[in-house]
């Protein structure tokens, strides 16, 4: 007998998978960290209306949202198909903006947040202007007076269709 066995004619070594849980864990650490989640559950109609003249807001701006609208479909039978409110994930009353403003920029924003947070309202172009209105008298008896409407790029005839 030899010491040493032959070669077998042309057979591959078999594929090391030492290194594929490193892989997968790498993968599944860079996902984690880059994945962003949706803030908000749109409850109301959000057909924003159009606007010609546009800024945006600076992404580093401390924004507050309160959404106003018609409700959607599946939560008309519960609320009825007059225009809401919504704060964070649940329809409100005009009366709660107060609190979850205050709230808000307390455990959120912080306190030192409070003369330069940015209330945004996104509202349906379909709203009447009452509800707006109501919702600006209750912010500007907080002093919450930097209000942005949140809008599409377009021209404002096309809010007419």
């Amino acid at each position: 007998m030899s010491k040493f066995k032959k070669k077998k004619s042309g057979e591959l070594p078999p594929v090391s998978t030492a290194a594929l849980p490193d892989i997968v864990f790498m993968l599944l650490f860079f996902f984690m960290t880059v994945t962003t989640f949706k803030k908000d559950d749109y409850k109301v109609a959000q057909n924003l209306p159009y606007a010609d003249q546009i800024q945006k807001l600076d992404k580093t701006d401390p924004v507050i949202y309160i959404y106003a609208g018609k409700p959607s479909e599946r939560y008309r039978k519960d609320v009825g198909s007059q225009p809401k409110i919504q704060l964070n994930d649940k329809f409100a009353d005009v009366s709660e903006i107060k609190d979850y403003w205050i709230n808000t920029v307390n455990t959120e924003l912080g306190e030192q947040f409070r003369n330069v947070a940015i209330t945004a309202l996104k509202v349906d172009n379909q709203t009447n202007m009452g509800l707006v209105s109501d919702i600006k008298q209750e912010l500007r008896k907080i002093n919450a007076l930097k209000i942005n409407y949140t809008t599409r790029p377009g021209s404002s005839s096309q809010n007419l269709k």
